[in-house]
């Protein structure tokens, strides 16, 4: 199917070193054509609105019916890949997180991005730490 809004990427001119990291839209209706950002493979749906037929117009608009296609945000912490099956928190994949770690170990890891050493789950400090978040736990409300 084709559509009224064409695409294509930006190729990096002879003898450039780095590539250029936008994508060009022309618009046909107007014949103007329009360089979008990329970050982490995606264009803000909000770059869209700088195309327009008239200066008065709203501006043009991404539509896409059940978010098939859209990132919601970037995160550090969480990675989903729905389609494939795959949770991770902090790079590790969620079935060995809920098979090897304790609840208190996984709450350090998102906090920390590290699991827990050996040495620091002994400690009494990391008691102490956890017992912020786990009200079952004997340091609670002390």
């Amino acid at each position: 199917m084709d559509s009224p809004l064409s695409a294509t990427a930006t190729r990096k001119p002879e003898g450039s070193l780095t590539p250029r990291e936008t994508l060009t839209v022309t618009d046909n209706r107007t014949g103007k054509s329009y360089e979008l950002p990329i970050t982490h493979d995606t264009i803000r749906a909000a770059d869209l609105r700088q195309i327009k037929v008239d200066p008065k117009d709203f501006g043009m608009m991404s539509y896409d019916p059940a978010f098939n296609n859209t990132a919601s945000c970037i995160s550090r912490v969480t990675y989903i890949d729905g389609d494939a099956g795959i949770l991770r928190y902090r790079g590790y994949p969620i079935e060995d997180l809920a098979e090897k770690s304790t609840y208190l170990e996984t709450a350090y890891l998102l906090l920390h991005g590290e699991l827990p050493t050996p040495a620091k789950m002994s400690s009494p400090f990391f008691s102490w730490d956890c017992a912020l978040f786990d009200k079952n736990h004997p340091g609670w409300g002390s």
